[in-house]
């Protein structure tokens, strides 16, 4: 007999791009009501507020989550712990249950931005689609337990990072949404996707295409279960031991950020810290925070050093540069 394979560390770091599917204990149903569904999101809330994570995509379908989250201000685990076992006390008191709700420990997967990221979000939010908990795409353009409906502004979620995805559709928010619409429409007959959830060498390298040409010859390939990237990327994550976000994120820079955002404002870039509350030196640092918080994915705490402010500062200033993404658009692409 096979003795099981031990566990392996997670892979984190912050900025980290990660794909986190949690799941009932023997397919226990986690979400009985929209009571409990509501509980969870809150929770999934003031963790994206408190500068914990931010939140690209979710989905909670009856007895499964999805989420994709980038690393915050403190690691995933110590995040994931708060959710999980929050929510996990209160559905045990709703219920008059004991025991564990969620099976084994939750699934986290290292993504490289570049090529999955867009995929990620369209397979995480027609999950209930796929699922039948929903009979069509207008149905779940208005349902609330997905971030699709954010993402359409049917549902509004001011934690969830909708700005950042809808940026990388049009400059606009209608265009951008309409834009972001046609792309999850032309992705439900795609169905099930194992090339974003299977594992190890598949899931890594990008797909079973990938892995059979591979295998036709004697070229040398690493994959890993906790990686969804190319063979490079997968590579540069287990060499590191913590992955770089990779693409143009990874080419920002902090005092780039400072730079162009100075130079659009007309600012001086050493105006940027420090005392003073005059409408301009506000809004270059929301923009500020929203390009390196949300666009860049780094954290916070860096840039609250260099604005000389706190922390919760900037992360509320990210969450008000987000409403105003349109302005600091050409900005990003000046920072690629």
């Amino acid at each position: 007999m096979l003795s099981p394979m031990p566990r392996q560390a997670r892979l984190d770091a912050p900025g980290v791009l990660h794909h986190v599917m949690v799941r009932g204990i023997e397919r226990t149903q986690i979400f009985r009501a929209d009571a409990d569904r509501a509980d969870f999101v809150a929770r999934l809330a003031t963790l994206a507020e408190q500068g914990a994570w931010t939140v690209d995509a979710w989905a909670l379908l009856p007895n499964h989550a999805h989420l994709l989250v980038r690393t915050g201000t403190r690691p995933l685990s110590r995040s994931m712990r708060s959710l999980l076992t929050g929510y996990a006390g209160a559905f045990n008191r709703r219920y008059h249950r004991v025991g564990h709700l969620f099976q084994n420990r939750y699934k986290s997967i290292v993504v490289e931005e570049g090529p999955y990221l867009l995929e990620l979000v369209r397979y995480l939010h027609l999950n209930p689609l796929r699922a039948q908990v929903v009979p069509n795409l207008r149905t779940l353009d208005r349902y609330p337990w997905t971030g699709h409906s954010a993402l359409l502004g049917t549902v509004p979620r001011p934690w969830q990072a909708t700005q950042a995805i809808l940026a990388q559709f049009g400059r606009t928010v209608s265009r951008a949404r309409k834009a972001y619409r046609a792309f999850i429409a032309e992705g439900i007959p795609q169905g099930r996707r194992p090339e974003l959830q299977g594992g190890g060498l598949i899931r890594s390298l990008g797909g079973w295409a990938v892995v059979q040409t591979l295998r036709q010859g004697r070229e040398a390939y690493a994959g890993d279960e906790r990686i969804l990237g190319t063979a490079a990327f997968v590579e540069q994550v287990r060499a590191a031991g913590a992955p770089a976000t990779g693409g143009a994120r990874g080419r920002v820079t902090l005092a780039g950020v400072l730079a162009a955002v100075a130079a659009t404002t007309g600012l001086a870039p050493d105006a940027l810290a420090g005392g003073g509350r005059a409408s301009r030196l506000a809004r270059a640092r929301e923009g500020v925070a929203y390009l390196w918080c949300r666009l860049a994915g780094q954290s916070g705490r860096s840039v609250a050093a260099a604005l000389g402010v706190s922390h919760q500062a900037v992360s509320a200033a990210a969450t008000r540069g987000e409403r105003t993404a349109a302005r600091w658009a050409g900005v990003w692409q000046q920072l690629q």
